[in-house]
């Protein structure tokens, strides 16, 4: 677990560092900033249309080489495209290529990975797994961004490509010698033979519907998918009405939004700590934790300096990384063993189906009430969507009832037999 939390450091260090570089580089070729957002719909419109075969592959093909060929795969793309950047050979036809194969490896990598991070732990420790996991991705984001911009000003565009391309292939180097724990080689084993149900036909339980189906009928699941998208539409994303709000309202600089960004890493890292240490985390806590996040995001578009939404800005990304580090461990072990690919595959299309949403609606709402009326309204939206379904689901649970046959009360009569 160790040697693969380095891994993923590294490489999403790698992965950050390409990003940050990567719209500029869209914009040195078009000129385009609409090109721009088209190159980053093109990436993600795979995970959208293709997800649930991606899970159904993970949960079909043995882990550890899954996740090493995609890895591999997206280290050669990377690779690929620091050549044609250092050439001058990368016009938008290719990058666009390019970044729809990149979308299409991502569906598989992504649960692949996930759950391979998980088998290297015994089953109770998976929710600190996820947490660790959590915490290497925010950090390897905050050394990503700041390492990408070193980079390109001294070594330029390439090189940033090329060092994420390092980063892939670490990876894949790493995952031969990693040792699932016992009770995870136990669950991997029988996840590649998971036992039919005597209604459901032998072969017919590896389906990509299969996953689908188990998804939609589990409540738990149905209400986390609620929860996360309803704050992925009006809340969290920080990196649009914060910049608006600073820029504009606060009268900062782009200096003033990097100190925000900073806080909210930091704020990212004190949250994966903290959710690490959940050992059995609930819908309900994730509902809990994204109302309150909803809320401290109202108070924050009423800030009347920017010196008060440094201190707002803080506990919202604590409360949001411990959230996010909740639903994970919802998500990849509510299901069972031979179904967790294909739920993450479902999870995948519709968390896509959320990022391509949230930012045009929440764009709407700063057109139309500004950055502090979209982040207030947006937190209220948030807080009141949750609360009214959490009223709503009480109001569903009812009494048992008590039948009753021939003046005797069938509920008091002791259940004899198999009837039982």
């Amino acid at each position: 677990m160790r040697w693969w939390s380095v891994a993923n450091f590294v490489s999403n260090a790698g992965t950050w560092m390409q990003l940050t570089v990567q719209n500029l580089l869209v914009l040195q070729i078009t000129g385009s900033a609409a090109a721009t957002g088209l190159s980053m719909s093109v990436q993600a419109a795979p995970a959208l249309l293709m997800s649930l075969a991606g899970g159904a592959a993970v949960d079909r093909l043995p882990r550890k080489l899954t996740a090493a060929v995609s890895q591999s795969l997206l280290g050669a793309i990377a690779f690929t495209t620091a050549a044609l950047v250092a050439t001058g050979r990368l016009d938008l036809t290719v990058l666009m290529v390019l970044a729809a194969v990149t979308g299409v490896v991502a569906t598989v990598d992504g649960p692949a990975c996930a759950l391979l991070g998980n088998d290297l732990v015994p089953p109770e420790d998976v929710p600190s797994a996820i947490g660790v996991g959590s915490l290497v991705h925010s950090a390897g984001r905050l050394a990503g961004a700041a390492l990408g911009g070193i980079t390109v000003g001294f070594l330029g565009t390439a090189a940033a490509y090329a060092a994420n391309g390092v980063s892939f292939l670490f990876v894949a180097s790493v995952i031969p010698f990693l040792r699932p724990a016992y009770g995870a080689v136990r669950g991997a084993a029988a996840a590649m033979r998971p036992a039919p149900s005597a209604t459901e036909p032998v072969g017919q339980d590896m389906t990509v519907r299969q996953g689908l189906v188990f998804f939609l009928r589990r409540p738990r699941l149905v209400a986390l998918a609620g929860v996360t998208g309803i704050s992925a539409i009006f809340g969290r994303n920080y990196s649009l009405t914060l910049a608006v709000l600073v820029t504009g309202p606060l009268a900062g600089g782009a200096g003033s939004f990097g100190t925000v960004s900073t806080v909210l890493a930091v704020g990212g890292i004190l949250g994966a700590v903290l959710g690490a240490r959940l050992r059995r985390p609930s819908v309900r806590l994730v509902g809990t934790l994204a109302a309150a996040g909803g809320l401290l995001q109202a108070v924050a578009g009423l800030s009347p300096s920017f010196a008060v939404l440094l201190v707002l800005v803080l506990p919202m990304a604590v409360v949001e990384t411990v959230s996010d580090t909740a639903g994970t461990t919802v998500l990849q072990t509510d299901p069972p063993a031979h179904l967790r690919g294909r739920v993450l595959g479902v999870w995948g299309s519709v968390s896509t189906a959320w990022g391509l949403a949230g930012p045009p609606a929440l764009g709407l709402l700063m057109e139309w009430a500004g950055a502090r009326g979209a982040l207030v309204s947006g937190g209220l939206i948030v807080a009141a969507s949750i609360g009214a379904g959490h009223l709503l689901r009480r109001r569903r649970v009812t009494a048992p009832v008590v039948l009753r046959t021939e003046g005797h009360d069938a509920a008091a009569q002791p259940a004899l037999g198999t009837a039982a």
